[in-house]
């Protein structure tokens, strides 16, 4: 879907790298490795999202870092986009809502680094009908042509994990309104 409207593949890694979450930061070599590109199409990519605002960078020691502009105007738009590209959107709002008695849901794994995948890993927290769950599951993942790696935790469980248990540090993505 996003490559009709984006031809180039390194900046489609490049959004989905700093605008699915927006903690993410990184520099161009540690870029070049991720991503398989190169360093100057990386780098032309990294200047040309810059200079429209859409990221910042910083020093630190001898490498320049980048990061997601979360204060630019189409900060939100861009990562709601990111989200349906992905898929996630379709999970929120196909599954999370409709599972019962559900806290927050987390992203975790490639995806949370902002790094594609063909697997979204997510974690449930709450009490959760676990085999409506799995039906749900089953239907998002045809319709977004990923697979969908789940944890379930009740709330008290979750509270007594730390970030060090998990791959990378879980992302919120929806949580209840209290």
């Amino acid at each position: 879907m996003i490559e009709a409207l984006i031809s180039s593949k390194t900046r489609i890694k490049v959004l989905l790298k700093f605008f699915l979450n927006s903690a993410t930061t990184s520099y161009l070599r540690g870029l070049e490795g991720e991503f398989g590109d190169s360093s100057n199409a990386i780098r032309v990519e990294l200047n040309k999202f810059e200079q429209a605002g859409l990221l910042s960078s910083f020093n630190e020691g001898n490498k320049k870092f980048f990061k997601a502009n979360t204060n630019h105007p189409l900060f939100d738009e861009i990562h709601s986009i990111i989200l349906k590209y992905v898929g996630i959107d379709k999970i929120i709002s196909d599954v999370a809502k409709r599972l019962g008695d559900l806290d927050s849901v987390y992203l975790t794994g490639r995806f949370s680094k902002g790094i594609d995948s063909n697997i979204i890993d997510i974690i449930f927290v709450g009490r959760v009908d676990r085999d409506y769950l799995l039906k749900l599951i089953t239907k998002v993942e045809k319709l977004i042509n990923r697979k969908v790696r789940y944890l379930v935790y009740e709330k008290n469980e979750f509270n007594e994990f730390s970030n060090k248990d998990f791959d990378t540090d879980p992302l919120l993505l929806w949580k209840k309104d209290y």
